[in-house]
């Protein structure tokens, strides 16, 4: 009897420390994707968006924001957040992209042109200090409120001869 009853409390104790390890082999490094959102649009023709980056540090993550903020304003538009924002992309046509990829590796580079049309104004303290931001050994994930100059980018664009209106 006593041995059926050691047995028995091994299992329990197995089977629970396998569940355990399960559960954490499925949570651990989540990463969540968060779409750029439009907080508000501006009288100057820029957005005011919050966007998510990924990097190895802080300063990695806060660039990768801004490149991310700037590119849904170029390539997919904004969907999510106020409806204030306009929704559609500078560039409609998806074939743009891929016939100037040297363009936009340079424009999209580290503290490339793009740094031009981005501000982070609108970024208050509350916001700095009570940040959405996920920290792991290998990266961290970070929340900015990013001002694009919508306005400014088409008007480049316009001018290097990638899009025509």
């Amino acid at each position: 009897m006593k041995l059926q009853f050691c047995f028995f409390i091994l299992f329990v104790f197995f089977t629970n420390l396998s569940s355990v390890n399960a559960q954490s082999k499925n949570t651990t490094g989540v990463y969540y994707d968060y779409k750029v959102r439009c907080i508000g649009k501006e009288l100057d023709g820029s957005l005011t968006l919050e966007s998510f980056g990924k990097g190895r540090n802080y300063f990695d993550a806060s660039e990768q924001a801004k490149k991310d903020a700037v590119y849904a304003v170029i390539f997919l538009g904004i969907r999510e957040g106020n409806g204030g924002c306009n929704s559609d992309p500078i560039i409609l046509n998806s074939s743009v992209q891929a016939a100037n990829e040297d363009y936009f590796a340079n424009f999209f580079r580290d503290k490339g042109p793009y740094t031009e049309f981005t501000s982070l104004k609108d970024e208050r303290i509350s916001n700095k200090i009570d940040r959405n931001s996920m920290k792991t050994r290998t990266f961290q994930q970070r929340m900015l409120v990013v001002r694009v100059d919508r306005l400014g980018i088409k008007n480049k664009l316009i001018k290097d001869n990638i899009i025509k209106y």
